[in-house]
């Protein structure tokens, strides 16, 4: 009985432990894709009006503007299918991502920049 009590205190000490750092992770993430605009800047007024508000707050579940390790799983999947999830919409994103006037064009270079491969 001793041995499970001091178990279950050292777990908890462990997880308490680790956790800041994890926030502080996520905090320095969320502030790095704050920080990241593209270069074009009309391409930036619509990521500014569509895209941001989500991707850049990782608590949305939605991967964070400049986290190549959290886009590269949807990236392998292709270019195609990441523009059927935007214009259909998917998980927590509505459809066209709130840009309804948005193109295909558009919608790749905001995918391609929000994943890092281009500004």
């Amino acid at each position: 009985m001793h041995m499970i009590k001091l178990l279950l205190v050292a777990l908890t000490f462990t997880v308490v432990g680790c956790a800041p750092e994890q926030d502080s992770k996520t905090a320095a993430a969320e502030v790095a894709s704050r920080d990241l605009q593209p270069a074009d800047g009309q391409l930036a007024e619509i990521y500014n009006r569509s895209c941001r508000s989500c991707h850049t707050v990782a608590a949305t579940g939605s991967p964070l503007t400049g986290d190549a390790t959290a886009w590269q799983p949807r990236m392998d999947k292709g270019i195609d299918v990441l523009l059927d999830s935007v214009i259909n919409g998917f998980g927590g994103m509505p459809p066209f991502g709130l840009c309804m006037d948005c193109s295909a064009e558009e919608f790749e270079a905001l995918i391609l920049f929000m994943a890092g491969e281009q500004g």
